[in-house]
């Protein structure tokens, strides 16, 4: 059986994933969305950086199906972009398996896009099936990059239920009264390590009073 402390903190990790920025369902026309931006954060790559790490887990845990790829390079002077991938009205493939992506997973495993920190897949031409738009990130907060996301894709974002609501709650008040308690713990190791020192200062000073008078 999980005991109570291991348990609130898978939870925690799970509300975590489940909400905050980034918690969206994104429409059927969605095929796949694709990230190229610097390894570092400066020179305006923070805002893309901030995106990936916090937005985009949320994103593929609501769209497990959709690829979110993640292209980085060495050249912090570069561009930043998000190219967001959709499928043409006039097609009749549905879901992100259309034939543009069949054609991709017939490729050798090694020779299929995946995420790069060396800038080994930057973002490809959409198919005959699809059209793209891109998202300038760079010098641009991961806010703002969210708000450009939503209001393109026409993603729908996800609220918690109302047992989620409480269970939020209930971790926040659980992470309060942690705080408190370790202040209490911190003054009471603290106290106690200034009694050990006063005692131990008190018995150096009565050994050298005997030892003046023998």
């Amino acid at each position: 059986m999980v005991n109570p402390g291991k348990r609130m903190h898978l939870l925690q990790s799970l509300l975590q994933l489940r909400h905050g920025p980034g918690a969206a369902i994104l429409p059927p026309e969605i095929t796949r969305i694709h990230l190229d931006f610097a390894k570092r954060w400066n020179d305006g790559h923070l805002g893309p950086r901030k995106f990936w790490r916090t937005c985009l887990p949320r994103l593929k845990y609501w769209n497990p199906a959709i690829p979110m790829l993640v292209n980085r390079s060495d050249n912090q002077e570069g561009p930043a972009t998000m190219s967001i991938y959709f499928r043409n009205a006039s097609s009749t493939d549905t879901g992100p398996s259309g034939s543009s992506a069949i054609l991709r997973n017939t490729l050798p495993l090694a020779q299929q896009p995946h995420s790069s920190i060396n800038n080994e897949h930057p973002a490809p031409p959409p198919g005959e099936d699809e059209r793209v738009v891109t998202i300038d990130m760079k010098n641009v907060h991961s806010e703002a990059i969210l708000d450009q996301f939503i209001a393109k894709t026409g993603a729908t974002p996800v609220q918690p239920t109302p047992t989620e609501q409480a269970e939020m709650r209930q971790i926040d008040e659980r992470t309060e009264r942690a705080g408190y308690d370790r202040v209490i713990m911190k003054k009471f190791m603290d106290d106690k390590r200034h009694e050990e020192r006063m005692l131990a200062q008190a018995k150096q000073e009565a050994a050298a009073i005997r030892a003046a008078n023998q």
